[in-house]
């Protein structure tokens, strides 16, 4: 069956079953690999887009339930400049192996665009659910406070 996706600001037209997960869409039919597979069940947060704005685990989210909505991927967050959070990631040294990061850095643009001033608190329980085997979470952390100093 073919849908029509916007992904990152591109009307993406995919010949799948809408059951599909959009995980395997977006890596398989479209080709932007930068999203992971972790664990499949969305508890590990590697595979975190952004749909219609929110961190969403692409792993379980159905490409039928994309159809109308705006998915943004890594590739599309930083597509013109860096984003405020991939700048801080840069300056704080965040990425270890790296494998994590793209769902890492997604889940905390989403913190960010909805409360500018976080506590470590607040950045400790959203970004519990994306799991960094490295364990770089001290600097993910650091991160996000300065990108939430740079955005506020």
């Amino acid at each position: 069956m073919q849908l029509t996706l916007n992904i990152n600001g591109k009307s993406e037209k995919v010949d799948v079953e809408p059951e599909t997960p959009l995980l395997w869409v977006l890596r398989d039919s479209i080709g932007l690999t930068g999203t992971k597979y972790g664990c499949g069940i969305a508890r590990c947060g590697a595979c975190t887009i952004h749909v219609d704005g929110a961190a969403t685990r692409s792993c379980q989210f159905l490409a039928g339930d994309a159809v109308g909505k705006a998915i943004v991927t890594i590739e599309g967050l930083g597509a013109e400049r860096l984003h405020p959070v991939q700048k801080a990631w840069v300056e704080n040294n965040v990425p270890q192996c790296g494998y994590c990061q793209p769902g890492q850095i997604m889940q905390a643009v989403s913190l960010i665009n909805s409360k500018r001033k976080v506590t470590d608190h607040e950045i400790d329980a959203v970004m519990s659910g994306n799991i960094c085997r490295c364990g770089t979470y001290q600097r993910i952390r650091a991160a996000i406070k300065t990108a939430a100093k740079e955005t506020a």
